[in-house]
C-alpha cells in the first residue's frame, strides 16, 4: 500500500504516531523550540530545553488542554511528524485521523483539520478522543453493551460510555496531569517557600505521587529556588503530601466522572457494572488511582493493557474502519 493510513494522538502533552501495518511509531512530547522564525527542534529535544532555554530560543506548547494555542506552530509540529513517517516528498499523501477532546467546538475542530491538510495530509479526519481510547483499548465498541472509558490527558479528563460505535454520555473536565503537576508546584511553594519547574513536579508526580496514602510514606529530595533569598535550595517532600497536593483535580475528575455516570442510561448502566470501567492515557498510571476510583464511584475501574497508547491506536483503527466508523465522527465542512 503506497498511502500510508496514519492515526495521530494530538495531546497536551505527548503526541503519538500510528501508522497502520507498524503500530505505534512515534511518541514524542508536545512541544517546540524556535529561533526567530525558525523552528529549531521538536520533541524530546525541545522538551529537554523547558525552563533552561535562553531569550534567543522560545520553548513552547502549542496545544492548551486539548486544543490549538498557536496554530501556525501545530501545523510546523505536525508537519515533522508526518514527514518522519511519509518522508518530505512522498508519492501519494497520506490519510490521517487525529483524536481532538470531545467538547470543542466547531471551530477548534476547523483549527486541527486545517493544521493537518496544510501539513501535508491528503485527507484528514477526526474522532473525539474518548471513543478513540475506547477502541484502542479493545472494547467492543461495536456491540450495543456499555463500555465506559475514562482517558487521563495532560490537559483534559474525558469520560465516556461508548455503544455502537458512538459515544452514548460523556462528560469533561479542563483538569489533567499538567493540573495536577501545578497543584504539587503550588503545595511545594506556599509550605516550603521553593519554586520548581513544571518539569520536576511531574518527576515527584511520577516518583512519589499516589492517588491515596500510601502504607510505608516514601520521599524525595526536591530541589529549587528559595522565594525570599533566591538562593537554590533543597528540601525532602513525602508521599503523603504530594496525596495532600493533587486532593483538589483529584475530587474534579471523581466529579466529572459520575457525572458521566449519572447519566448513563439504566441498560448501560447495568453492562458497567458488570465490565467496569477503563482507564487510559498516562495519568492513569497515577499510583492507586483504580483503588481510588473504585471505592467513590462503586464500580470496578483498571488501568488499560497500553495505556499511553490507546487513544492513537484507536485512531488508526477508525481510519482503517472509516466506512463503519464515519457516521460517528464530526463532520468538517471544507
Amino acid at each position: 500500500m503506497l498511502q500510508k493510513h496514519i492515526g495521530i494522538d494530538l495531546g497536551t502533552v505527548n503526541v503519538l504516531v500510528h501508522v497502520q501495518g507498524k503500530g505505534i511509531v512515534m511518541q514524542e512530547p508536545s512541544v517546540v523550540a524556535i529561533a526567530g522564525q525558525h523552528m529549531v527542534a521538536v520533541g524530546h529535544e525541545a522538551f529537554d530545553m523547558l525552563g533552561r532555554n535562553p531569550d534567543s530560543i522560545q520553548v513552547e506548547r502549542p496545544l492548551l488542554n486539548g486544543v490549538i494555542a498557536k496554530f501556525d506552530v501545530t501545523e510546523a509540529m505536525l508537519r515533522y511528524f508526518i514527514q518522519q513517517v511519509t518522508g518530505k516528498r512522498p508519492l501519494f499523501k497520506p490519510r490521517v485521523m487525529i483524536s481532538t477532546p470531545k467538547g470543542v467546538t466547531s471551530v477548534e475542530e476547523h483549527a486541527v483539520h486545517d493544521a493537518a491538510m496544510q501539513a501535508g495530509a491528503g485527507a484528514a479526519y477526526l474522532i473525539p478522543e474518548p471513543l478513540a481510547a475506547a477502541y484502542g483499548a479493545g472494547l467492543p465498541i461495536g456491540t450495543p453493551t456499555g463500555n465506559m472509558v475514562v482517558d487521563f490527558g495532560g490537559g483534559t479528563t474525558e469520560s465516556a460510555v461508548v455503544s455502537m460505535y458512538d459515544i452514548v454520555v460523556w462528560s469533561s473536565v479542563r483538569t489533567g496531569g499538567n493540573r495536577i503537576d501545578e497543584a504539587i508546584a503550588n503545595y511545594v511553594r506556599k509550605k516550603y517557600n521553593l519554586l520548581i519547574g513544571e518539569q520536576t513536579a511531574e518527576e515527584i508526580k511520577i516518583s512519589i505521587g499516589s492517588a491515596l496514602p500510601q502504607e510505608y510514606d516514601t520521599s524525595i529530595e526536591i530541589r529549587g529556588r528559595d522565594q525570599v533569598n533566591g538562593l537554590p535550595r533543597s528540601a525532602t517532600l513525602a508521599s503523603s503530601e504530594v496525596t495532600e497536593a493533587i486532593e483538589d483535580p483529584m475530587q474534579a475528575i471523581i466529579s466529572t466522572i459520575r457525572s458521566t455516570l449519572e447519566k448513563t442510561p439504566p441498560e448501560l448502566a447495568s453492562d458497567i457494572i458488570d465490565r467496569g470501567v477503563v482507564l487510559t492515557g498516562g495519568g492513569s498510571q497515577l499510583r492507586y488511582l483504580p483503588e481510588r476510583l473504585t471505592r467513590h464511584l462503586g464500580v470496578p475501574c483498571y488501568v488499560a493493557e497500553n495505556p499511553m497508547a490507546c487513544v492513537a491506536l484507536g485512531a488508526g483503527q477508525a481510519l482503517e474502519n472509516y466506512q463503519i466508523m464515519r457516521r460517528s465522527l464530526p463532520e468538517i465542512e471544507v
